[in-house]
């Protein structure tokens, strides 16, 4: 029984960690994503007020 208890304890704890390392790659993921977008859509607008000057001129 002790064997066991060990063995669960130690499942136990790497499940824990590959929970918490999962969570860490979820939250880059979403962040990243997020910056891409704003990137984006920054990028889109400096464009659109390029051509917006370049038709003026």
């Amino acid at each position: 029984m002790n064997n066991f208890i060990l063995f669960l304890n130690q499942f136990l704890s790497y499940i824990l960690l590959m929970a918490i390392i999962v969570a860490v790659g979820a939250i880059g993921f979403v962040i990243g994503v997020k910056w891409r977008k704003a990137k984006d859509a920054k990028a889109a607008a400096t464009t659109e007020t390029e051509s917006e000057t370049a038709k003026e001129a």
